[in-house]
């Protein structure tokens, strides 16, 4: 099988490289080109796909003596991750540019690519596996190591592109055996440290990046009685469940934390309460698609929803929840729309959780599961308090 691995330069797509050439398969390494940035070096453990990361990457398919080439997704990178990602904070939302990335980068372009010039699969290091039904279908699954899974930012794979995909390190015992494994090939990235936060954000400051790229217009803090606490210098800078940084100079009235519950673009206003405000019974998608097959018991009303687990978060606990179906929605540009962001064609998905859940924005990726597999995922588009079940 002919099989291109995607080297992030990390140890994960070492050892999933190593993996799929001790496997027989002829293998190919290729490194993404995501930004045309000159300089960007990787500031301690922040960031991913930087230069410093290309020249890894390159060193370890040296030394599994497979070719390797660095492909430039820069533009295609900038078009469909990093101006969706100003786009939907304008907006008043909180997306996840790492789903972006893997729906429209990794496991679309790339996936194309890799097709189009005869590959067969193509490999990540991401800690999940691809089970086969009883007939034969793909479907996507937690990775053995719980702490390390990565399902959920794969959650956006369709069945198509999961027939498709290889994950060689999905049924590793821990992240601690991978890297002892990298450490027994003499790997020089073993002891690499793992990319966190955005990766066209090194420093971590969203706040601050944003600022340069969003016209800022100073705006009010209101309670949800619509009194005035405060200024602010931009709406588009906060984000649903944020305490700290609200620049407010007096306490509540009980004394306790206020958080964010609201963000009004529309008229930059920033709405603050308690953390009882926050409190989300009901999730509204949109963007649904499916991992894989549909689940054929799903309907179209509340009395008719599934049993499932809802996870918000990449790194948070899924927890019980009912789905179902809503309308199909024709596409409704921002400029015309009742709603802060254009919202697209497709299926509305509905989701009462069991156990109530704090502090979640729109614009937030919901992943929903069976187990350990993956379902399918939406775009959280409206939160509510209440459940709309029985």
């Amino acid at each position: 099988m002919r099989v291109l691995v995607a080297m992030s330069g990390g140890v994960d797509s070492a050892v999933a490289a190593a993996r799929a050439v001790d496997a027989g398969h002829e293998v190919v390494g290729v490194h993404l080109a995501l930004s045309r940035m000159p300089g960007t070096l990787r500031t301690g453990s922040r960031g991913c796909c930087t230069i410093e990361d290309s020249r890894d990457a390159h060193r370890v398919a040296g030394m599994l003596g497979i070719p390797f080439y660095v492909w430039d997704f820069s533009e295609r990178f900038k078009e469909d991750i990093v101006d969706d990602f100003i786009a939907e904070y304008a907006a008043g939302r909180t997306p996840n540019p790492c789903m972006r990335c893997n729906e429209r980068i990794k496991f679309a372009a790339l996936l194309d690519r890799a097709l189009a010039l005869g590959f067969d699969r193509i490999a990540t290091g991401h800690y999940a596996e691809v089970v086969r039904d009883a007939e034969g279908r793909p479907e996507l699954h937690r990775g053995e190591d719980l702490l390390k899974d990565q399902s959920y930012v794969l959650g956006v794979l369709t069945g198509d592109q999961l027939e498709h995909c290889y994950f060689p390190i999905g049924a590793s015992a821990s992240k601690a055996d991978v890297r002892a494994e990298a450490a027994e090939r003499g790997f020089p990235v073993a002891n690499k440290p793992d990319s966190y936060d955005i990766c066209f954000i090194p420093d971590g400051d969203t706040k601050a990046w944003l600022s340069d790229k969003i016209p800022m217009r100073p705006g009010l803090i209101k309670d949800a009685g619509g009194e005035v606490l405060g200024e602010h210098d931009g709406a588009m800078t906060f984000t649903i469940g944020q305490r700290k940084g609200l620049g407010i100079g007096k306490p509540a009235a009980d004394g306790r934390p206020r958080f964010v519950t609201g963000l009004d673009p529309a008229t930059n206003t920033v709405t603050v309460g308690s953390r009882e405000d926050l409190a989300v019974g009901h999730l509204t998608g949109i963007r649904t698609s499916w991992c894989g097959p549909a689940p054929a018991d799903i309907g179209s009303t509340p009395e008719s929803a599934i049993d499932c687990e809802v996870q918000i978060r990449a790194h948070a606990d899924p927890v019980p929840a009912r789905a179902w179906l809503g309308e199909v929605i024709a596409e409704v540009p921002a400029h015309e729309a009742d709603v802060p962001a254009a919202r697209p064609a497709g299926q509305l998905l509905h989701v009462d959780v069991g156990e109530e859940l704090s502090g979640v924005a729109p614009g937030q990726t919901m992943v929903i599961y069976r187990g350990t597999r993956v379902l399918g995922q939406a775009t959280i588009d409206v939160t509510a308090p209440d459940r709309l079940g029985v």
